[in-house]
């Protein structure tokens, strides 16, 4: 009958019966709606232990799909908390008010991608930094940059900015946009490429002209490249500037115009590197800088409070750039100074060689590749018998002869401060060789001396080395001891006083 009425008992029976077939057979898709009812987990009938295997895997069945389901996998309200941070971080950005450990979770989630106005001056931590060095270049060299993730990343992509700024056409707002941004974290800046403006066609001339004719009456486009002065001047801690005027991998469009260094160009440097107290390092190679130009660079260097290297290599710098660079030595506290690749003659090494008679500063000099000949190179010589703190001499490929190596000889004899001299590529000869024998017989400091490609005997080539090889375990044992080799009055000194 419709009206029926069944009893409890085979209710249940019934609808235990049901189950039983269902998680027998599978789950099946039902078409028919059934009531909602509570949940009620089934524990097989013939089972005692209502945690058994069997039970909970017919359990996991029918509760869920999803096989890793669990109570055990809701996250606790932290998570979700940092969770919810690290999602809206950008517009929020919450750290400092956070635990340590939470704040550690939260830096080990971010994007490298976040907007840089957001991380640069409240992010310290250097994995996150080194994220984002790996992600955007692979190769990091992290040593070159004081051994700071962060500070290589606001280095390398100033760096990437000058490179591809083109005058005239790039903003100059995405580079000052950033001093606020890096100024605290930028101690270098090596840039080998700046671009010229774009050189547009010129217009069409009216009439019929030869070709020759219009491109002698078209007027030369400025060549001027990016301006350092307002860049710098916002980098409080800037030591070290590193810069080629020139363009990389210009290809089929290449032109001499590409690498010239302008007047314009030369006179904002200046004024850039003389304002810049904390600059220590200053290089400017491969960039066509002639006697002119380095004289305008070297006067504004004059009595600079805090420049101890100078590298003016692989240009066009001749004697008058190299009286301008002795000048430089009586007026600053220069140690390094690398004028290699130019065209110095024996009178600019002359220039040089007073100021180095009378230098305590300067430690290395290296005039490699230039053309001094025995004039320039003797007078080194007499000022290297004065001088007491130079270490390191490079002469290589300089028209140097037998004059010169006996000169040296001399000065070996008694100068006790050069470690490292390198005379390759010259023609010093076989008498040449023996004189430097001679001298290195009575000298004890010098570590380092190249006669390669120098016309000397093989065998005195030999016995140099042998002495030099003698030097160095010597200096190897005053390094391991240096009270075994303190002078007698040194050492003495309480004893004496006290008898």
């Amino acid at each position: 009958m419709q009206g029926a009425i069944t009893p409890p008992s085979a209710r249940s029976r019934s609808s235990v019966s049901t189950q039983e077939r269902s998680s027998t057979v599978g789950h099946t898709s039902s078409t028919i709606p059934q009531p909602s009812k509570p949940s009620i987990p089934l524990i097989h009938p013939r089972s005692k232990n209502p945690s058994s295997g069997t039970s909970f895997h017919r359990m996991r069945r029918i509760i869920a799909e999803n096989a890793e389901w669990s109570l055990a996998i809701v996250p606790l309200l932290t998570e979700l908390c940092l969770q919810h941070i690290v999602k809206n971080f950008q517009k929020n950005p919450v750290l400092k008010q956070l635990l340590p450990e939470h704040q550690q979770k939260v830096l080990n989630h971010l994007s490298p991608d976040l907007p840089l106005a957001v991380t640069a001056n409240l992010i310290d931590d250097e994995n996150y930094w080194r994220r984002c060095c790996v992600q955007r270049w692979p190769v990091c060299h992290v040593a070159r940059h004081g051994g700071s993730w962060k500070h290589m990343f606001f280095e390398r992509h100033l760096e990437n900015l000058l490179k591809h700024f083109i005058p005239g056409t790039t903003d100059p707002a995405v580079i000052l946009d950033l001093v606020p941004l890096c100024r605290n974290y930028v101690r270098r800046i090596r840039v080998d490429q700046f671009l010229p403006p774009v050189r547009l066609p010129p217009p069409p001339w009216p009439g019929d002209q030869s070709d020759s004719g219009s491109e002698g009456d078209a007027e030369e486009p400025t060549m001027d490249h990016y301006q350092l002065g307002d860049l710098v001047a916002g980098l409080r801690h800037l030591e070290e500037l590193d810069l080629v005027y020139g363009v990389k991998d210009c290809g089929m469009n290449f032109e001499w115009n590409l690498f010239l260094f302008t007047y314009r160009d030369c006179h904002s440097l200046a004024a850039t590197i003389k304002a810049c107290h904390t600059l220590k390092i200053f290089r400017l190679t491969r960039s066509k800088v002639d006697d002119d130009k380095a004289r305008i660079l070297i006067r504004s260097l004059l009595d600079h409070p805090a420049l101890e290297e100078l590298d003016l290599s692989h240009n066009l710098i001749g004697d008058r750039g190299a009286r301008g660079a002795a000048k430089l030595l009586s007026h600053s506290r220069l140690r390094v100074l690398n004028l290699a690749n130019n065209q110095v003659r024996a009178p600019g090494a002359q220039s040089l060689a007073h100021a180095l008679a009378h230098n305590t500063n300067l430690i290395s000099l290296n005039l490699r590749l230039n053309c001094i000949e025995d004039e320039g190179g003797q007078a080194l010589a007499h000022a290297l018998q004065m001088n007491k703190c130079l270490t390191t001499l490079h002469l290589g490929g300089n028209e140097l002869s037998e004059p010169t190596a006996t000169l040296l000889s001399q000065v070996l004899a008694v100068n006790t401060t050069l470690t490292s001299i390198n005379l390759s590529c010259n023609h010093i000869g076989l008498d040449g060789g023996k004189q430097l024998l001679e001298g290195m017989s009575d000298n004890k400091t010098l570590l380092e001396f190249d006669l390669r490609l120098s016309d000397v005997a093989q065998e005195s080539e030999y016995l140099i080395s042998q002495a030099l090889c003698a030097n160095r375990e010597a200096a190897r044992q005053r390094a391991l001891n240096p009270s075994h080799f303190m002078s007698p009055n040194t050492a003495d000194g309480p004893e004496n006083s006290a008898g």
